[in-house]
């Protein structure tokens, strides 16, 4: 089952880490993400999934991360 989460992932600048670190904008890693189309790959990711059986399918991002 997928079901589209309406909540947007926090901006980069918002992500906190442990001990009150921040990720900083010239990371990387987040100059990445910005770049990657997240909605395209989440649509496609969609259409793998049921849409009344089995249990909530994880968003894309967090699927990818993981």
């Amino acid at each position: 089952m997928y079901r589209k989460e309406e909540q947007p992932l926090p901006p980069p600048e918002k992500f906190e880490l442990p001990f009150e670190g921040k990720l900083s904008p010239n990371n990387r890693w987040v100059i990445m993400a910005e770049l990657i189309p997240w909605d395209d790959f989440e649509e496609e990711y969609a259409k793998l999934f049921s849409a009344e059986k089995g249990a909530p399918a994880k968003l894309f991002r967090m699927a990818l991360g993981t």
